[in-house]
């Protein structure tokens, strides 16, 4: 999405050439890809050792509740994990800060106030959709062991697996005229209801 709102923004007149139907599959295929590939690693490292134990302290099977249950050193295998969510999640965030970097300087130089104000709108809400999912899945992955509470994770987890897509649908709604206007329309009910 940050690579669509680039080209949008930093280059409108070439937008339909550069982000061809080949182009859009090409991104679809590759996100496909490495979440593929993040789960198999994950899952060659979790298997690789033998198991101590079988109830996993968690909603679902995250690596590092899965990583607490492997037999014997996990140092290599806590290891693996770091480097996999580098590539998995600094990666493609230090990617997405770039293109805003890029396009907040094109903002910049706009001429009206209007065409800035339209394009931070345009990029408002995906980088707010962006700061919720990488701060709760860093936080999650890129931390020491040492640091690792369960109850924290499990709020973690839920937050970057269950509440980030259940606002995502809200937050670019918002964006939507249709829908400032009902929920102006609704406040300014309720404020008429407490007085």
């Amino acid at each position: 999405m940050s690579l669509d709102r680039y080209f949008a923004i930093c280059y409108p007149l070439h937008y339909t050439i550069i982000m061809s139907s080949r182009v859009c599959r090409s991104l679809v295929a590759g996100a496909y890809f490495c979440g593929a590939a993040v789960g198999l690693v994950h899952t060659l490292i979790t298997f690789s050792s033998p198991l101590c134990g079988s109830a996993i302290d968690h909603f679902f099977c995250e690596i590092q509740p899965l990583l607490d249950l492997l037999c014997g050193n996990t140092f290599p295998s806590e290891i693996q994990v770091i480097v996999v969510a580098v590539f998995a999640i600094l990666s493609p965030f230090l990617l997405i800060i770039y293109s805003y970097i890029r396009i907040i300087s094109t903002i910049l130089h706009l001429a009206s106030a209007e065409s800035q104000e339209k394009a931070f709108s345009t990029c408002s809400s995906h980088l707010l959709v962006v700061t919720l999912f990488y701060g709760t899945a860093g936080s999650m992955y890129l931390r020491p062991k040492y640091s690792y509470c369960a109850a924290v994770d499990k709020f973690l987890s839920l937050s970057y697996s269950l509440v980030t897509p259940l606002l995502n649908p809200i937050i670019y709604s918002l964006r939507n005229k249709e829908v400032k206007g009902a929920l102006k329309k609704k406040w300014r009910k309720s404020k008429l209801v407490w007085k």
